[in-house]
Formats: structure tokens, sequence, C-alpha cells
């Protein structure tokens, strides 16, 4: 009895040292500062290179494809650009803001909701031109490509992108234009 009773008791220190561990651990962060690391200019360019430099690996094109390769690559490193130019935008206007209420971040001004969905329908626009600017670039270079390339060139151009947050569908390239909030 005396055995049972000194083990319960030392398993209730345990656990009331956990949780009393626990309640002292450190303060999580502000949504902001748990965001991370923000990618610059030159990491997007690389990230890029690196994203098309993937693709054409994993299609293996034969000779007679790679003539067609040129036109996809600059259509894929437009849309970076613009993506880029648009993230770069943003991060002015929030700061613009910022700056406006004198740094705090309690209060958020910003358009109104008519302002948002003319921003947005107008990102939209601007986005659809470069993905059909892409997919006019691609189809030649996709109408040579056997079955098995056709898969990779659509599992890879998926996978070009999310900034490592893992989007199975969607990617880079077809994310939704969001950024104009």
């Amino acid at each position: 009895m005396m055995k049972k009773i000194l083990a319960g008791t030392i398993a209730l220190t345990l656990a009331g040292a956990g949780l009393a561990f626990a309640q002292t651990a450190p303060q999580q962060t502000s949504p902001r500062e748990a965001r991370g690391y923000r990618m610059g200019a030159e990491d997007l360019a690389a990230l890029t290179d690196a994203r098309i430099a993937g693709l054409k690996a994993g299609l293996k094109l034969t000779a007679e494809q790679e003539k067609n390769w040129p036109a996809v690559e600059a259509a894929i490193r437009d849309l970076a650009k613009d993506r880029a130019e648009r993230m770069k935008a943003r991060t002015d206007r929030m700061a613009s803001r910022r700056d406006a209420r004198g740094g705090d971040d309690v209060q958020r001004s910003g358009p109104d909701a008519i302002g948002r969905l003319r921003q947005g329908a107008d990102a939209m626009t601007t986005r659809a031109a470069g993905l059909k600017k892409l997919a006019d670039a691609s189809e030649p270079l996709y109408k040579s490509l056997d079955e098995g390339q056709k898969h990779r060139f659509t599992m890879l151009l998926r996978m070009g992108g999310g900034q490592g947050r893992g989007h199975g569908h969607g990617g880079h390239w077809q994310r939704r234009a969001d950024n104009a909030r």
C-alpha cells in the first residue's frame, strides 16, 4: 500500500513539474515575427533560376524539343518578374501605411472594401495575361512531349513555388493574384 502511495505521489509530482515547466516556456512571438524571413529580389531570382533549371532537367528534352524551350523559359521569367514587382509594391504600400500611422500596427488603414475588390480584379487581370503568355509559349513544347514528359511537366510546373509552403496545386506560376490587398 505504501509503495502505491509513493508511486502515485511521484507520478503527480512529475506531472506537476512538467505542467509548471510548460507554463514558464517563452511566450509566443507576434504573428508578424512568426512569418519569418522574407526573401529579397536576389533570393527570388535565384529561386526562379533553380525552378526553371529543375523543370528543364526533369523534362529531359530532346534536341528537337530544346528549340521550343527559350519561349517557355522567357514566359516563366516574366511571370516571376511580375510577381516580384507585385510583392515589392505590396511591401511598399504596407510600409507607407505603417509610416502614416506612426509605426502603430494596431489599426490597419487601407482601401475600403470596394477599393480592395478593384485592386484584386486588376491583379487577377494582370496575372491572367501572364498565365496566358505562359500557356501560349508552352503549347508548342508541350505538344512535342511524350506522355511521361507531359506528366512531369504538369507535376514540375505545379511544384514551381509556394515558397516552401508545399502547395499541392496552384504553385508559383498558378497562384491566385491576391497580392493586391
